[in-house]
């Protein structure tokens, strides 16, 4: 789809301009009597009937919001809108979010290429490399992790984000003369905040602009509020330290949070078991590790309880391996990759940096007799196998033939095919003598379970994926849950209590080592790739039984709208443990308790929707805090939060007036609990779920203080395509609106979608609603002009009544609609449906004409909907306002039912020109 011809401006549609000049007017007018400026009651004062109180998550500032902010923005906007006309006093803030790593990993990365390439840069034609196929990865997830791997781009690890930051801003419209100064974090946050705020004004959202901010601080006031809410967790003992794996940026130096990543959002360590494999001799290009010390091939497993059914180990001939340095004098041999990761976990001499010893392929290991724990075989060999991939695990795998149909048809292959043998030199006594040893007994499928699975699916070798992809499913499912150990020492119990058992036994005997890496790949905005690291710092304890189970006894009290939401908030609840919550580097509020450490970018931004309740009391209409006030950052110590926030006793000593905190107090009161948070289901398994967590942490178990709910929707499709700025898909905020006008934007992101499911925008959705919208304003101008030829006096005809009943219908399906969330359905019922009503009543009435008190009425009702849908077309020629507040229709009187049959027999007339001439014959206005 072609881009606006620059931000905010598109290209010449007299249409489009028409809503663009209205917009503007209706803006400027809505600005000037502050409309969306939100006012608690005083103390004392009676409190109004009803609130509303609806928030969106700040959205990252290092670039310009896009059609997926507006997606998002736009179900809160309707919302608030909505209870805006209902007559309710409605809070809708919004701030900009800028802590963490991204910021300062796009100005750094601007800085290396202005001092590498110039300035301007110019930088070198680069290699087009192949991205990793989505289908590998996937197959990858669904199998064994140590068997199957994805691949990654090269470009991807070297690039990170797949672009120069220089390109990146200059593709935002930036000018090359100001580029340079992006270099500095703080540019970032004095440039883009701003440029949020205009694109959300011109979209019309109805946001009460004295209460933004920003975070970090540079924000002094916003600082001391989260300074604050980490020393109320830290006392709660919310907060530890400890040592935990965490995934990690060995460029940037630290661990690396969702909001921190360029890929691989929501992946976090994946925890394997590392298998000794003694070398009992060190054939081949493995002598010069002679004298270096015990050398072990290094096997990734899942399931350590199966190591008594080894019969071999397995290298991927073509694979690249290498001898590394271990602790003790050890030597393993793994993967470049594998080594690297292991380095972080204290199993190596040097932090993040392995020391190989020699460098080596697969093909160099086969044939190595080695000593496996666990195994009955004095001596095992690897062998080949062709289906490794190398950026799961250590390369080396282990092989178990009764219980993984992997290594059951690949040892088959071997035993069945000399040829196989000779072409990578594998010796018949390194395969034949070695059978199937049963070690586990699974109900249905017996102790040879992978045997007897892949005979049934009739899997013909290892190169059968997709029925060996499913034998796996079969056989690690049930035999984890239902299967019986037949040996060892804990022969007769359940693979689920072994397992755990086993693994801590290797452990402590030295035959094993723990391992963890990524689950997936992890690319950081630095443009690195991640690792898995042994981090000692500071950790929130989600997960902790009493804490958990408080948080998810609110989730059972609030509404989700969609019961698949509520699923997805149970599971994250299931899993999620600490959390890592300091960083060394970056962007933030310092930890109060311990200031070398910065606070991460997903645990500052977890209670903020009660700042907004006062951020205008302590900003003076400033997002940086820097317009000096009445109130001091100073002046705010913990007391007078607890005073504000937490019902605590009056501060002593403070400078700040009395009368000032009680209306703090009460503004804080009064809008809490908020009752609707809006946003990308993305965030359910990290940014919601902590608000959860942290909202019980402060404020207990009391339902006055916890949220009412959270409302998540898919991701944004443009056209039905995924967003993207490299494929050229892809729409500012800024552009739509300029290219489509606010108006009819919102209808095309209204009309967009409403479930958990990707939505999609359609630009030829778009494009219809400024025309039907155009139409429609001319013509009203034309049906309320004199001569127009309505009809005066009571609508009394069967027409009149089956159109007002029509009309009374689309106020109670929208109403409804507007109760659920359903913005699709509000759109369908109050645009569609009660046009084509329209359209169908002007047929019917023929030469007789339309009544005017009912047009009228027609026209009202379309206005309080548009107006609900924060349009700004109906003030123009309409100015209709909610009579006595109460929401569009409300007043009327009931729909009648015996009415609704009738409109069916207007729409075959309408389509039928026999039918049309008895249907006018019959429905005359006499009735």
């Amino acid at each position: 789809m072609a881009q606006a011809q620059a931000d905010g401006e598109a290209k010449p549609s007299a249409r489009r301009d028409l809503l663009l000049s209205i917009q503007k007017e209706q803006q400027k007018k809505w600005e000037d009597v502050k409309i969306f400026e939100s006012v608690a009651p005083a103390p004392g004062e009676p409190a109004p009937e009803g609130k509303f109180f609806g928030n969106f998550p700040y959205p990252y500032m290092n670039g310009m919001l896009h059609l997926g902010h507006a997606f998002s923005l736009s179900k809160l906007e309707f919302a608030a809108a909505y209870h805006r006309l209902c007559g309710r006093r409605v809070l809708f803030p919004q701030g900009f979010h800028c802590t963490g790593m991204p910021i300062k990993a796009c100005a750094d990365k601007l800085d290396r290429e202005l001092r590498t390439y110039g300035c301007p840069p110019k930088f070198p034609e680069e290699d087009e490399e192949a991205e990793a196929a989505p289908a590998a990865e996937a197959d990858a997830a669904k199998s064994d992790p140590t068997k199957f791997s994805g691949k990654k781009s090269k470009a991807a690890a070297k690039k990170g984000v797949g672009a120069t930051q220089w390109q990146i801003l200059k593709q935002s419209g930036i000018a090359e003369a100001d580029i340079p100064a992006f270099r500095d974090p703080a540019h970032w946050l004095r440039f883009f905040p701003p440029l949020a705020e205009r694109d959300m004004r011109a979209m019309g959202c109805g946001v009460d602009w004295r209460r933004a901010f920003i975070t970090t601080d540079m924000n002094p006031f916003y600082d001391s509020f989260v300074r604050w809410q980490f020393w109320t967790l830290y006392k709660q003992g919310r907060i530890v330290k400890d040592k935990r794996y965490a995934v990690f940026s060995p460029l940037d130096g630290q661990p690396c949070a969702d909001h921190d990543r360029a890929t691989g959002e929501g992946v976090g360590p994946q925890d394997y078991t590392l298998i000794k494999l003694r070398a009992l001799e060190l054939p081949g290009k493995l002598s010069e590790l002679e004298g270096a010390g015990p050398v072990f091939l290094m096997a990734a497993t899942l399931r350590p309880e199966t190591m008594y059914g080894q019969t071999n180990c397995w290298a991927l001939p073509e694979g690249k391996y290498g001898a590394y340095r271990g602790l003790e004098g050890e030597v393993y041999i793994m993967t470049a990759r594998s080594a690297l990761n292991l380095s972080y976990q204290e199993r190596t001499p040097a932090r993040g940096e392995p020391e190989c010893l020699l460098q080596l392929t697969g093909q160099d290991l086969i044939g190595v007799p080695l000593a496996a724990p666990n195994c009955p075989h004095e001596r095992v060999y690897v062998l080949p196998l062709l289906t490794i991939l190398t950026n799961k695990g250590t390369g080396i795998v282990t092989s178990v033939p009764s219980d993984s149909p992997d290594d059951y048809t690949a040892l088959l292959d071997l035993k069945k095919k000399p040829k196989l043998r000779e072409k990578y030199g594998v010796k018949d006594e390194w395969v034949l003598p070695y059978e199937i040893i049963p070690i586990i007994d699974i109900p249905g499928f017996g102790d040879r379970a992978a045997q007897v699975v892949c005979e049934q699916l009739k899997v013909q070798s290892q190169n059968d994926a997709a029925k060996l992809a499913e034998a796996k499913q079969m056989v690690y499912l049930k035999g984890f849950t239902d299967g019986v150990m037949t040996v060892g020492p804990y022969a007769g119990r359940k693979v689920s209590e072994a397992k755990p058992l086993i693994r801590d036994e290797m452990l402590a005997a030295g035959q094993a080592l723990a391992y963890s890496e990524p689950e997936k790949t992890v690319m950081s905005r630095s443009g690195d790739e991640c690792v898995v690291a042994l981090t000692d710092q500071w950790y929130l304890t989600y997960g902790e039984d009493g804490w958990r189970d408080a948080t998810l006894r609110a989730l059972g009290g609030m509404e989700t709208y969609n019961e698949d939401a509520r699923h997805a908030f149970t599971h994250t609840l299931g899993w999620l443990q600490q959390w890592a919550c300091s960083r060394s580097f970056g962007l933030g509020t310092r930890l109060p308790w311990d200031e070398q450490y910065l606070i991460e970018s997903l645990s500052d931004s977890t209670i903020y929707m009660a700042y907004y309740t006062v951020a205008h009391y302590l900003q003076n209409s400033d997002m940086y805090g820097e317009t000096p006030g009445a109130i001091r950052p100073e002046h705010l110590t913990h007391a007078v939060w607890d005073y504000i926030f937490l019902r605590g006793p009056v501060p002593d000593d403070t400078p700040i007036p009395r009368a000032t905190l009680d209306k703090m107090r009460a503004e804080f009161e009064f809008w809490y609990p908020f009752d609707l948070r809006v946003s990308g289901k993305d965030l359910i398994q990290n940014h919601l779920t902590f608000a959860l967590y942290s909202h019980v942490a402060v404020w207990g178990e009391d339902r006055s203080k916890l949220p009412m709910s959270f409302r998540c929707n898919g991701h944004l499709l443009l056209n039905s395509e995924k967003m993207s700025k490299s494929t050229g898909n892809f729409k500012t905020l800024a552009d739509a609106v300029a290219e489509y006008s606010a108006d009819a934007m919102r209808w095309a992101l209204a009309d967009a979608g409403d479930a958990l499911d990707d939505a999609n925008f359609e630009t030829s959705t778009a494009n219809a609603a400024i025309l039907r919208m155009t139409k429609d304003l001319a013509w009203i101008e034309e049906v309320l002009a004199p001569g127009a030829g309505l009809r005066e006096g009571p609508a009394d005809t069967v027409q009149d009544k089956v159109f007002a009943n029509e009309i009374a219908i689309a106020v109670h399906k929208t109403k409804e609609a507007y109760d659920r969330l359903l913005f699709r359905e509000a759109l369908k019922s109050a645009a569609y449906d009660l046009a084509n009503a329209r359209d169908l009543y002007r047929f019917a009435c023929g030469p007789e004409g339309m009544n005017r008190a009912l047009v009228e009425r027609y026209i009202e009702v379309v206005s309080y909907f548009q107006a609900v849908a924060g349009f700004t077309t109906p003030e123009v020629l309409l100015e209709v306002k909610a009579p006595n507040g109460a929401a569009p229709g409300a007043a009327r009187g009931p729909l009648d039912a015996l009415l609704k049959p009738l409109a069916a027999l207007f729409t075959r007339a309408a389509s039928d020109p026999f039918y049309a001439v008895v249907a006018y014959r019959n429905f005359r206005r006499d009735g």
